[in-house]
């Protein structure tokens, strides 16, 4: 077997794909906000993209929601991160928790706007 093969081809993305799926299993078992969130992802991504009118709304839609998850899954790896160092009050430790938080909020916020503009709630 080539040497690129071990160490950046195929064989790498393949790894690559397994850490992946390890990250997502383990913020599923650890992290409630996540598991929440994928359970309300099941039903608005099937509900998007059969809202949606057109690609675009339907790629907006699901993606909205999809960016949550994503800015999730940073945010746990995060709070994993500073856990480390014990759960003695730290100054930093708690900002990094609480900017990671506004993070996850704000991403929500975007989402619940970009379905009531895309949909057309008059409300907001």
């Amino acid at each position: 077997m080539s040497e690129y093969f071990e160490n950046q081809g195929l064989l790498r993305a393949w790894r690559a794909l397994g850490y992946s799926l390890k990250g997502l299993r383990s913020c599923f078992k650890h992290e409630s906000a996540f598991r929440q969130e994928v359970a309300i992802a099941l039903v608005v991504l099937p509900l998007g993209l059969w809202l949606g009118e057109g690609g675009v709304e339907k790629a907006l839609l699901a993606g909205s929601w999809l960016l949550v998850l994503i800015v999730e899954l940073l945010n746990s790896a995060i709070e994993a991160a500073v856990d480390r160092f014990g759960p003695e009050h730290n100054e930093l430790v708690g900002r990094a928790k609480d900017i990671g938080s506004a993070a996850v909020f704000i991403a929500i916020l975007q989402a619940l706007l970009m379905w009531g503009l895309i949909l057309g709630v008059e409300s907001l």
